[in-house]
């Protein structure tokens, strides 16, 4: 069996590594979510809408702050990740909070193995489809635990990002999806001087490849917007041009950063 056969360990062994680190780092800034800052940002928030009373599924959840956030808007949410460390620390958080979210420990390809429901609302968000083969079966999944009408919301990282070396200086990868990034990281975007050594197995993949199997699971897509900064200072080299918005200093503007696609479940 090589790497890439085996990419769910190998990456669960580096997200199970990860998370004790990023739980504690400024990046998450659990201290602020405890006293009551959301998680969530202003590009999902406005995807999302009104989820109160709604049934909302997060997928690829990491340690549920996105999760506990939707829990206190009044959503119904159960979160999945398959990081055993990672649910943990989100169980953790939400009995210290007395939120009433639930989540679960699976893969996403295994989770109708293991949940039988359907929800108002799919949602997961940024840096999730990339450890993720078979974007045809990701997208089954979504469409499996949607009800008829429900609706998916996904933010996500533009892969025209993840063409570029880490500081941006020249396109290393395929825009389109060709075989596995295996990659070794020595710390981890939310603390970068983090004592972490840990091998990571990923997947490009494009805005075509992205709707075209939704539309093929039954998905509808009703919105698509991409956007010229990133809510979040993970990466290197970044300048913050307004107050929790941020771009690559040196090509500012010129490049997309994030994409949202929503979509409704039509069959």
């Amino acid at each position: 069996m090589n790497q890439e056969d085996n990419y769910l360990d190998v990456n669960k062994k580096a997200w199970n590594s990860k998370t004790q680190v990023h739980a504690a780092s400024d990046f998450y800034n659990v201290a602020a979510f405890l006293n009551g800052k959301s998680s969530l940002n202003t590009v999902e928030l406005e995807l999302l809408g009104n989820v109160a009373i709604k049934k909302v599924l997060h997928l690829q959840c990491h340690f549920g702050l996105d999760t506990l956030s939707l829990a206190r808007l009044g959503a119904d949410v159960t979160g999945v990740d398959f990081s055993e460390t990672a649910i943990q620390k989100a169980e953790e958080i939400a009995d210290e909070l007395q939120l009433n979210a639930r989540f679960i420990c699976c893969d996403v390809y295994n989770l109708p193995n293991v949940l039988n429901e359907q929800f108002d609302i799919v949602f997961t968000s940024y840096g999730t489809i990339g450890w993720l083969p078979d974007l045809d079966k990701w997208a089954g999944v979504v469409s499996h635990f949607l009800k008829p009408g429900g609706r998916f919301v996904f933010v996500e990282f533009h892969p025209v990002v993840w063409m570029f070396d880490a500081n941006f200086i020249k396109v290393a990868y395929n825009y389109f999806k060709d075989t596995a990034i295996v990659e070794t990281e020595s710390d981890t975007y939310a603390k970068t001087n983090a004592p972490l050594q840990n091998t990571m197995i990923t997947w490009n993949h494009s805005l075509s490849e992205v709707m075209g199997c939704l539309l093929s699971a039954g998905i509808t897509i009703s919105g698509f917007k991409e956007y010229d900064y990133s809510s979040y200072n993970c990466f290197n080299g970044t300048v913050e041009y307004e107050p929790g918005r941020y771009r690559i200093a040196h090509l500012d503007n010129k490049i997309p950063m994030v994409y949202s696609v929503t979509g409704t479940k039509t069959y």
